[in-house]
C-alpha cells in the first residue's frame, strides 16, 4: 500500500441539476383527478381534501396534492367553539401557512400588488417529488362552466429571484411554461394568481382572483365564506381542476459531485508490499527482473483524511498495470 498526499487542484466541485416527471406513473401530465369519501367525512376533511390520479379504492391509488382553504378571519368554515370568533379549521391553515411560508405572525401575502387574508393551498405530496418543483413547468389549466384560465409561474419573465422564509417564490399568472400570455399577467384588479414556492412544492392560490368573472381575469370560482360548513371552496376547487383535466408540473433535484483526481506518476507507485513480491526474512525482491523494472498493478483507491482514517474506497473495474514507462490517470466520482 503507498500513499500520496492530494493537492488542491486535485479537486473539482460540480453541481448537475436533474428534472423528472412529477406524478405517479411517470406521468408529465395528470389529467383525472378523484377524491376520497372517508377522507372528506373523516377529521381531516374539514381542513384539506386530498386528490388521487384514480379511484382511492384501486390498488394504484396514490394521493398527487391536496386542496386547502385558509382565512385569516376564520371564515368559511364551522368554528371550533360558538363562543369564540374566528377560531375554525380555515384559520388554522392560513396560520400554518404563514409561519410555514412567511415566518412571522404579522405579515400578510400580497399576491403581485394585491394583499389578501385568504388563500387555496394545493401542497403537492411530498413522495411525488424529489428536491423541489422545477420552475417554468407548471401549466394549470382551470374552468368552471365557460370560464377557462390557464395558470403558470413567472420564472422565464423575472430577472432576479424574490425570496420568502421558505425560499423561492415565483407569482402564478396567466401563460404558459413560465411565462406569461401579457403584461405581467396579473388580473386587472386582485393582482396575481398567487404563488409558487418550489422549494417547499407548494402552490398558493389567490381565491380572490379565482372568484372574479372572466372579464376581470377570473373563472367565477365559488368562494364559501360563511361558517355553516366546512370545506366548500376545497370542492369548488377540485371541481374547478378536474374541470381543466390538465395539471402539468415537473421535479427538480440538485446532485452535487466531487470529483478527485488522483495521479500515478511514472516514478510512483511501481513497487508492491504484497507478501510474493518480496522475502518475509530478509526483506529483498525475489525476482531480480522486478529490482530495475519492478511492475505493479493498480486494483483500489482509498481516500483517507489527515488523521489516516479510510473515509472512501473506490474499486477499478479491472487491475491497471503500473511501471517506470507508465502514468495513470483516475478520477473518482462521489455525489452527495
Amino acid at each position: 500500500m503507498s500513499f500520496k498526499r492530494l493537492d488542491p487542484q486535485d479537486f473539482v466541485v460540480s453541481a448537475d441539476s436533474i428534472t423528472s416527471t412529477l406524478w405517479s406513473d411517470a406521468q408529465p401530465t395528470l389529467s383525472t383527478f378523484e377524491t376520497s369519501s372517508t377522507q372528506e367525512a373523516g377529521s381531516s376533511g374539514d381542513y384539506y381534501l386530498s386528490v388521487y390520479q384514480t379511484a382511492s379504492s384501486d390498488a394504484t391509488a396514490a394521493v398527487q396534492f391536496d386542496i386547502a382553504y385558509g382565512n385569516k378571519q376564520g371564515s368559511g368554515s364551522i368554528a371550533y367553539n360558538s363562543g369564540v370568533v374566528g377560531k375554525s379549521p380555515t384559520s388554522t391553515i392560513y396560520g400554518q401557512y404563514r409561519t410555514m411560508v412567511l415566518g412571522d405572525e404579522n405579515t400578510d401575502f400580497t399576491f403581485g400588488d394585491f394583499t389578501a387574508d385568504e388563500f387555496i393551498a394545493v401542497p403537492i405530496e411530498r413522495a411525488r417529488y424529489k428536491e423541489g418543483l422545477f420552475p417554468g413547468s407548471l401549466n394549470l389549466t382551470l374552468t368552471n362552466g365557460s370560464d377557462t384560465l390557464n395558470i403558470t409561474d413567472n420564472s422565464k419573465d423575472v430577472s432576479s429571484i424574490t425570496f420568502v422564509d421558505s425560499g423561492r417564490k415565483f407569482e402564478l399568472v396567466s401563460g404558459s411554461n413560465g411565462t406569461a400570455y401579457s403584461g405581467t399577467g396579473y388580473t386587472p384588479g386582485s393582482g396575481s394568481y398567487g404563488w409558487m414556492l418550489p422549494d417547499i412544492g407548494i402552490l398558493l392560490l389567490n381565491s380572490k382572483a379565482l372568484e372574479g368573472s372572466g372579464a376581470d381575469g377570473g373563472i367565477g370560482l365559488a368562494v364559501t365564506r360563511s361558517n355553516g360548513s366546512n370545506g366548500g371552496t376545497n370542492t369548488s376547487t377540485f371541481n374547478a381542476i378536474s374541470d381543466g383535466a390538465s395539471f402539468q408540473l415537473n421535479s427538480q433535484e440538485t446532485i452535487t459531485s466531487d470529483f478527485v483526481f488522483v495521479r500515478a506518476r511514472n516514478a510512483e507507485f511501481n513497487y508492491s508490499e504484497n507478501p510474493s513480491y518480496i522475502s518475509g526474512s530478509t526483506g529483498e525482491v525475489l525476482y531480480d527482473e522486478f529490482i530495475n523494472s519492478p511492475q505493479s498493478y493498480i486494483t483500489t483507491v482509498g481516500m483517507y483524511n489527515d488523521n489516516n482514517d479510510l473515509l472512501a474506497v473506490a474499486k477499478l473495474s479491472k487491475p491497471l498495470l503500473k511501471d517506470f514507462t507508465k502514468e495513470t490517470l483516475v478520477r473518482v466520482k462521489l455525489d452527495f
